[in-house]
């Protein structure tokens, strides 16, 4: 998997990988991470990455990023009580 692009964020690391005829356009925030994959043929230019990662998209993942770390932090106490 190779790097092609990073898109500038003040609060998400976002990367596009190309690899098995798919990019993969990895959000990172802290340590959680979301990945979509998208047939290389769909695509016909990568400036498409930096439409669809508008501020509605990046809502909703920060909203998810904050349901991801909530879902662990429950299941990760329930183990150190044990």
């Amino acid at each position: 998997m190779r790097q092609i692009k990073k898109i500038p964020h003040e609060r998400f690391l976002i990367e596009i990988h190309q690899y098995n005829q798919k990019y993969i356009l990895k959000i990172s925030l802290d340590q959680y991470a979301q990945t979509y994959k998208i047939d290389e043929n769909l695509i016909d230019n990568l400036n498409f990455f930096d439409n669809l990662v508008n501020s509605q998209f990046l809502q909703s993942c920060l909203s998810r990023f904050v349901s991801m770390r909530s879902d662990f932090l429950n299941e990760f106490n329930k183990y150190k009580n044990e």
